[in-house]
């Protein structure tokens, strides 16, 4: 049987994270995993995770890692019979260590994108707070200002990606994120695209995935429960 394949996505807020996650899933049959969703599927279900990483959010403080694992790892256990992409998770050293115990990954892609695109691409975005939609007036905007395309309701622009608050935000994912991207490199599954474009960054995503996915995606057991 053919090994299933797993891969993380990682990228500074607004480097298209998502418009290629979603391309990655359709092109080649793999599972999108969303740590966003996660979060808001068990605050929705009013899951003992999710009650406490609402206290945070509310709070306008980042979920923490211990918070995260619990409700990422459950979830991926439940996962092996699937191929998957996971976007969003892992976010910090201890949350990619969570996960290589986990799992053991096949493939990291890293964003790297200019500061002055970054700022641009997050100036202009706009969001759904209950489904985590994202809308951006430039390339992707709305079909009524201001609505979400499905409920109609109000979009909103988080202060994070306000311009006085860009600057600190993009630092600290930086900051976070070069120890992650160092274990990753170490093991020799890390491959960055680096441009200013999705669409010029996409075909060599897409090339590199050809070579390293397998043809038919069967079922094995490459996560193995936490103890």
């Amino acid at each position: 049987m053919a090994k299933l394949f797993r891969a993380v996505i990682m990228g500074p807020p607004g480097s298209g994270k998502g418009t290629i996650s979603e391309r990655i899933a359709q092109r080649f049959g793999l599972t999108r995993l969303s740590s966003g969703d996660f979060v808001r599927e068990n605050i929705a279900a009013n899951t003992d995770a999710g009650v406490l990483a609402k206290t945070y959010i509310e709070r306008g403080l980042l979920v923490p890692d211990h918070v995260m694992t619990r409700l990422l790892l459950p979830r991926l256990e439940e996962m092996t019979r699937h191929s998957w992409l996971m976007d969003g998770f892992p976010r910090t050293l201890a949350q990619a260590k969570a996960l290589n115990s986990t799992c053991d990954l096949d493939l990291v892609i890293s964003l790297n994108i200019p500061y002055e695109t970054l700022k641009e691409r997050l100036s202009e975005r706009w969001i759904h707070p209950a489904s985590g939609r994202v809308y951006n007036m430039g390339f992707n905007p709305p079909h009524v200002q201001g609505r979400d395309d499905i409920s109609g309701e109000p979009l909103i622009q988080h202060d994070d990606d306000k311009p006085e608050a860009l600057v600190a935000r993009l630092r600290h994912y930086k900051d976070v994120a070069k120890p992650i991207i160092d274990l990753y490199k170490s093991k020799g599954i890390l491959h960055t695209f680096s441009g200013t474009e999705t669409d010029r960054i996409w075909p060599y995503i897409n090339s590199l995935l050809s070579t390293k996915i397998p043809g038919t995606l069967q079922a094995d057991t490459q996560c193995i429960p936490m103890p």
